[in-house]
C-alpha cells in the first residue's frame, strides 16, 4: 500500500502559490534534511565522503524501480545534454536524427553538432521517419506547453525503420507513469519533477544504445570496480550503463536518494492522478478544455502580471502562462490562481 497523498503532503513546505515545478521542484522535508546534514558535516569534516556517495546507488536504485527497468541499466550524470552526448558523437558522419522543432535544446543541441538534424511539427514527427532516419529524439512531455507526445506512433514509426528511439522525459518522470524499456534511451533532469537538486540527472541505456556509444566521459567512477580504479592504466570500464557514469555530484544525489524513494513509496500512478486533477480544475474553471497534463499554458491579458500580483509563481513560455502542478500543489493554489486571472 501506498502512502496516501494527503499524508504525502505534509512532507512538503511550499509558500503558496507555487505553481511552477516544470521550472524545479520542492523537495520533500526528508531530502532537505538530509541535504542539510551533508552540509554541516562537510562544513567541519565529520565524515568521509563514501556516506555522500552512497546516495548515488539508492538513486539509481529509486530511479530504475520508478522507469520499470534494472539497476544496472541506468547511468548517472548531471545534465541531459550531458548524457545524451555519448549517443550523438558516436553516430557515424551523416546520421539524420529527426525531432520536433518546438523541443528544448538540450534534446536538440546535442544531435546538431554531431548529426544531419530535421526538424518537423511534433505531430508530424511519425510521418517523419523514414528508411534514412537513424534516430528519432523528442521529449515525453514538451516543456513549452505540457503536450505528451503521441508516443505509440512514434515508436511504431522507429520500429519499422529501425531507428533509435531517445527522449528526453525531465517533464515527465515523477508524474506521468513511464516504462522506460520502450525506448532505446531515456534521459531525465531530476530538479524538476522529481525534486532532486539541479545536478543530479538518470538515463536508461538499452544494451542496443551502449552498443553503438562510446563513453566519452569515461572516469574513475565508470569502472568495473571505481575504488580499485583511481591510478593508472589499462582502461577498465564497467560492463553495463555504469560505463556511461559521471563521477557523481555527491550532494545532489544525496538530496535525490529520499525524494526518489518518497515518489516511489506514494506511486508515480498517485500522483498522476493528483496533478491532471488540479491541472484540470484550473483549466475548466478558466472555460478551457482539460489536456490530461500537469503542465497547462494560457493567453489572457495581462496573466504574468496578474498572477505576480496575487503570489501566484508560475513561468511565461512560447508568449503564453505556464502553470504546471505537483502533489505538493493544492485546490487552494489553483482557486487564487483562477481568480487573480478571472477577477
Amino acid at each position: 500500500m501506498g502512502l496516501d497523498i494527503t499524508e504525502a503532503q505534509k512532507l512538503w513546505d511550499p509558500m503558496p502559490g507555487w505553481l511552477d515545478s516544470a521550472s524545479y521542484g520542492l523537495p520533500p522535508r526528508p531530502a532537505f534534511e538530509a541535504l542539510q546534514s551533508a552540509l554541516a558535516d562537510w562544513r567541519v569534516g565529520r565524515t568521509s565522503w563514501r556516506p555522500w556517495n552512497d546516495s548515488t546507488a539508492r538513486a539509481r536504485a529509486a530511479f530504475a524501480a520508478m522507469m520499470g527497468v534494472a539497476a544496472q541499466d541506468v547511468a548517472v550524470g548531471a545534465t541531459v545534454s550531458q548524457m545524451l552526448a555519448p549517443v550523438a558523437s558516436s553516430l557515424p558522419p551523416g546520421s539524420r536524427v529527426v525531432a520536433p522543432e518546438e523541443e528544448f535544446t538540450s534534446n536538440l543541441f546535442p544531435w546538431a553538432v554531431s548529426a544531419d538534424l530535421r526538424t518537423v511539427p511534433m505531430d508530424r514527427l511519425a510521418d517523419a521517419v523514414d528508411a534514412g532516419t537513424r534516430v528519432v529524439a523528442f521529449s515525453l512531455v514538451q516543456s513549452a506547453d505540457g503536450r505528451v507526445a503521441p508516443i505509440d506512433d512514434i515508436l511504431a514509426a522507429a520500429r519499422t525503420h529501425d531507428a533509435l528511439v531517445c527522449v528526453d522525459a525531465s517533464q515527465a518522470c515523477g508524474w506521468l507513469p513511464v516504462d522506460a524499456s520502450r525506448f532505446d534511451v531515456l534521459v531525465c533532469g531530476a530538479y524538476k519533477w522529481l525534486m532532486a537538486p539541479r545536478g543530479a540527472s538518470y538515463g536508461y541505456l538499452s544494451p542496443r544504445a551502449r552498443a553503438v556509444s562510446r563513453p566519452t566521459a569515461a572516469n574513475w567512477f565508470a569502472a568495473d570496480d571505481p575504488f580499485a580504479a583511481f591510478y593508472g592504466p589499462p582502461l577498465r570500464l564497467a560492463e553495463d550503463a555504469r560505463a556511461f557514469d559521471l563521477s557523481p555530484a555527491w550532494f545532489c544525489q544525496v538530496g535525490a536518494a529520499p525524494a526518489l524513494e518518497l515518489l516511489n513509496e506514494i506511486g508515480v500512478e498517485a500522483v498522476h492522478t493528483y496533478n491532471t486533477a488540479l491541472a484540470a480544475r484550473f483549466l475548466t474553471a478558466l472555460d478551457r478544455e482539460p489536456t490530461g497534463s500537469a503542465i497547462v499554458t494560457v493567453d489572457v491579458p495581462g496573466a504574468e502580471e496578474r498572477l505576480n500580483a496575487a503570489g501566484i509563481r508560475t513561468s511565461v513560455r512560447a508568449g503564453k502562462v505556464r502553470a504546471s502542478f505537483h502533489l505538493y500543489s493544492t485546490e487552494d493554489d489553483v482557486d487564487q490562481a483562477v481568480k487573480a486571472l478571472t477577477g
